[in-house]
């Protein structure tokens, strides 16, 4: 019999191996010959021989690697080359680091970056003059972390022709001061009146942006991810479709990737021919763009996030807003029904519970005319969900994909959020408890850059409902605890729900046959206190057996 290449097995504390699969089983060791898993327990202890390397788990969990089921590594990976503000939480932080980046990239035409909080500033908009106190002499341009708003300076604003006179589109809104006059913060479409004017990074950066972050998801175990945004030039940072194909024919794509092609909100139904061609360029050996990503809404902070009833105004008292549905439902349902025909899986963003609703129509609307086919359609971030439809998704056989680390009380959602939202709406967030209650399958992703992509910090967030303290240490309550879901069901989202919903069915889990994509953390955090869930780390990432992080 032949030996095995690696195996993973027990030392002291005997081995711990989180299957992830339907038993959610547990094993002692694994053996892994040829990239593959060959062979679990003492079977896998047999086919130890004098070249196999032996990793001893000495009481750490091995786990199928994570996959990350909304993200965006290319941008991720670019923020971290620019002005990063991701790592701070207040204006002046934010200030003095544009001031130092500024000050050290003298030759650079803009100042590009962002990754900013808006609970850092009141009404959660910074203003171009406190821009431009740092940087007056090149125009800026920084978005926040939820990459739906942007901060910019005069000079930004002045290239661009924005003035007071300047009509909000029809997609966005320009922040104004009582006077009309545009005081710094673009919102949803409105950054578009200045980041088309920004200068166009070069291929070989781009491609050195994926390979950091890349390398960045793999420090936190994730093995696969779906890049929810190619096929555009959506941001500054060009479009990564381009990007992944040179990547992944030049063999340096360390992990398995599917990309999630963009509708275009300003074309209609015209555009699924160019949706296939591109879906035909890019079948590679780890890339494949088989996904379609609809943005159905925006946030609830810039209030654009498309709800049934419209927002408070702070006070309780309703408004005449209602958000934004980006694309109307007829043309909704129509698209949803060719795209699964076509065997594209549907990726919704969707925040209110009007896009939810929307986006849960359209696959109705799909299965009603095609039947099942089983395309893993899933809809990300259902922020607010009406009670009536959580039972929606088990029946439409519809993944709720979770970015678990948002469900807690931390300033944005406080003083941004809730007010806005009220009583009633407010109690209908990230209802994870509910929809694994009603049967729906559950992925995870973490929509990095917006968030941090560790899976354990999101994980800690769902177990919890409280932020993990690497990223919130206020002293805030568990929010709506009764959402809250069990420590193995939100691993096994992360592992093998995401692993479906990417379409990768030889990952996900631990079993004979499968592929060695895995991750080992530095404990079991099952046998731990649950409030130190976050503190997990992961030492060890490996693709079809071959190390690609070594922490």
């Amino acid at each position: 019999m032949a030996h095995a290449d690696l195996v993973f097995t027990g030392g002291a504390y005997g081995g711990r191996v989180f299957c992830a699969d339907s038993s959610r089983g547990r094993a002692d060791s694994v053996a892994v010959r040829g990239g593959r898993i060959v062979a679990l327990g003492a079977e896998a202890t047999a086919l130890i021989g004098p070249d196999t390397e032996v990793i001893d788990l000495d009481g750490r969990l091995l786990i199928p690697g994570f996959q990350d089921a909304h993200v965006h590594p290319l941008w991720g990976g670019l923020d971290l080359l620019r002005c990063d503000l991701s790592d701070l939480s207040t204006a002046d932080a934010y200030l003095e680091r544009i001031r130092g980046y500024a000050q050290a990239n003298p030759g650079d035409d803009w100042i590009l970056g962002g990754g900013w909080q808006m609970s850092a500033f009141p009404g959660g908009t910074p203003t171009a003059a406190a821009l431009d106190a740092v940087v007056a002499d090149r125009p800026a341009f920084l978005p926040n972390r939820d990459g739906h708003g942007a901060w910019v300076n005069s000079r930004a604003l002045q290239l661009a022709g924005v003035t007071r006179d300047t009509p909000d589109p029809a997609d966005g809104r320009i922040e104004r001061d009582a006077d009309g006059n545009p005081t710094g913060t673009l919102h949803e479409g409105a950054m578009t009146l200045v980041n088309r004017l920004l200068p166009e990074e070069p291929h070989e950066r781009l491609r050195e942006a994926l390979a950091v972050g890349q390398a960045y998801l793999h420090s936190f175990g994730i093995t696969a991810w779906q890049d929810a945004i190619v096929g555009t030039q959506y941001s500054d940072a060009g479009d990564p479709l381009p990007v992944y194909i040179a990547a992944d024919a030049a063999g340096e794509l360390t992990g398995r990737v599917v990309g999630s092609l963009w509708w275009d909100r300003t074309r209609g139904l015209e555009q699924i021919d160019d949706l296939v061609a591109r879906r035909e360029s890019a079948r590679g050996g780890r890339f494949a763009a088989t996904s379609i990503k609809i943005m159905q809404d925006g946030v609830a902070e810039n209030f654009t996030a498309s709800m049934l009833e419209p927002y408070c105004d702070g006070h309780g008292h309703p408004t005449e807003n209602a958000g934004i549905s980006f694309v109307e439902p007829e043309i909704l349902n129509e698209a949803a029904a060719r795209l699964d025909a076509l065997g594209f899986t549907l990726h919704f963003h969707a925040i209110g519970d009007r896009a939810v609703r929307e986006c849960l129509d359209a696959v109705e609307s799909a299965l009603r005319r095609n039947g099942p086919r089983g395309n893993p359609h899933h809809i990300s971030h259902i922020q607010v969900v009406h009670p009536d439809d959580v039972p929606r998704f088990r029946r439409l056989g519809v993944t709720a994909n979770m970015q678990m680390l948002w469900a807690a009380l931390e300033p944005q959602m406080v003083d941004l959020t809730l007010p806005f939202l009220g009583e009633a709406r407010s109690s209908w967030q990230y209802p994870f408890g509910d929809l694994l209650r009603a049967g729906a399958a559950l992925a995870a992703g973490s929509d990095w850059s917006v968030s941090t992509p560790d899976p354990m910090a999101a994980i800690h967030t769902a177990v919890n409902r409280r932020s993990a303290p690497s990223e919130w240490e206020g002293d805030y309550p568990a929010f709506l605890p009764e959402q809250a879901i069990d420590l193995g069901t939100a691993l096994q989202a992360y592992t093998a729900g995401s692993a479906r919903v990417n379409s990768l069915p030889e990952t996900g889990t631990i079993r004979v046959g499968m592929l060695a994509d895995l991750a080992l953390l530095d404990r079991d955090p099952f046998d731990g206190p649950l409030d130190e869930i976050g503190d997990t780390r992961v030492i060890g990432t490996w693709v079809e057996g071959k190390r690609v992080y070594e922490g």
